[in-house]
């Protein structure tokens, strides 16, 4: 978040590096305190604290059973190969459910008021082979403060494989990527593994932003999450079956994981509906407050389809994430009455898909129009479906 939100503290506030001037955001914040204030009296009446949600914590223990035993099942039990391809299929859908519900809660401070809770929740991104500390940087800093501004958002740059913005170069080959980006988002969660995260520590930066590497326990977490996810990924399984069978299976659990985790991510914010703005070019300032930022760059989809929302952890509700990271997901349908009836009130605007397949829908068609030759996509969002 911006230095001068009222989130002043968070951890997601700090300047994206010592090395450079932060881009800020200007305008009047009277919006998102009274937008504060509404949703603060939503959960009094109610009776929901912020976070520490009993439903959270029975979540977290059916997540984390089913990757035990879809993991154990995979690598000591299956002896067919439809097994081993149902099971590494759950083991991947397990793996992005610890990342849309478990870690993302601990990451954003919503999941506990205890410290350590938190941090322990964090780390189960480690475990599954990502880094928390990573993901503070390049999401939880730059991604959650400037939304969709290319060359601050380290989630739209995909260097030349992909043009998620207008902001940035056009490459010949993005003529096809509403083609071939599909496929790649499954190559995700395996550049994170062997490549991504090591590439990150030993550069210093992120996309093009610099970020301070890890030092001390950070580092420590870092190395031992990396070790316990080789040994499960890789050690483990290589004493029990070839080499062949581990890296097929290996890769199929990784892309379900990282397909899904890049979906969800892309239907909330590289979609029709959302801007992409720029600060403005004499200094480095944006020409709306923060929260309208969010609302204008997020979009919600599928919010009455309770399953999914389960499963990707209220991630449909981006809207109330981005306005209130540090709330539980679980509370997310409920606030987003508030919400919506509150930019109505205000004039502001609440961006959202219906569906599931609306979304996808929305994302194909920003993907074609951002490959086009002629470049055609504006920074203008267009009226939601």
């Amino acid at each position: 978040m911006p230095l001068d939100s009222p989130h002043r503290g968070d951890p997601v506030a700090a300047p994206s590096s010592a090395r450079e001037k932060p881009l800020k955001f200007s305008g009047d914040n009277a919006f998102h305190q009274e937008l504060r204030r509404r949703v603060d009296a939503e959960l009094k009446r109610t009776g929901h604290s912020q976070r520490d949600s009993a439903r959270m914590y029975l979540k977290t223990a059916i997540i984390l059973g089913v990757f035990a035993l879809s993991y154990v099942a995979l690598v000591f039990f299956a002896t067919r190969g439809w097994q081993a391809w149902s099971l590494s299929i759950v083991l991947g859908v397990a793996m992005a459910e610890i990342g849309f519900n478990i870690m993302h809660d601990g990451g954003h401070q919503a999941y506990s008021k205890h410290r350590w809770i938190n941090q322990a929740t964090a780390v189960t991104l480690d475990m599954v082979g990502g880094s928390s500390y990573l993901w503070q940087w390049k999401h939880g800093r730059f991604h959650h403060t400037w939304v969709n501004v290319a060359g601050h958002d380290s989630d739209i740059d995909l260097g030349v494989l992909g043009r998620l913005s207008p902001r940035q170069p056009r490459r010949p080959w993005h003529r096809w990527q509403h083609f071939y980006l599909w496929p790649l988002y499954g190559v995700t969660a395996i550049r994170w593994h062997l490549y991504g995260d090591f590439r990150d520590i030993i550069t210093g930066t992120i996309g093009e932003r610099p970020f301070a590497r890890p030092r001390g326990r950070d580092l420590v977490i870092f190395v031992l999450g990396k070790l316990v996810f080789f040994t499960l990924a890789f050690g483990l399984p290589l004493v029990f079956h070839p080499i062949g069978v581990v890296l097929l299976f290996y890769t199929v659990t990784a892309a379900v994981a990282g397909i899904l985790l890049a979906l969800v991510f892309q239907m909330a914010h590289v979609v029709e509906e959302a801007a992409f703005p720029e600060p403005r070019a004499d200094r480095m300032q944006m020409d709306t407050p923060w929260a309208i930022h969010q609302l204008e760059t997020t979009v919600d989809f599928a919010r009455d389809n309770r399953v999914l929302s389960w499963l990707v952890g209220g991630l449909n509700f981006q809207v109330e994430h981005h306005l209130f990271p540090r709330i539980s997901h679980v509370h997310y349908p409920a606030i987003s009455r508030v919400v919506e009836e509150t930019c109505r009130e205000f004039n502001v605007p609440y961006l959202q898909n219906r569906t599931f397949a609306a979304g996808i829908a929305s994302h194909y068609r920003l993907l074609r129009r951002l490959g086009m030759p002629v470049i055609t996509a504006t920074a203008e969002p267009v009226p939601a479906t």
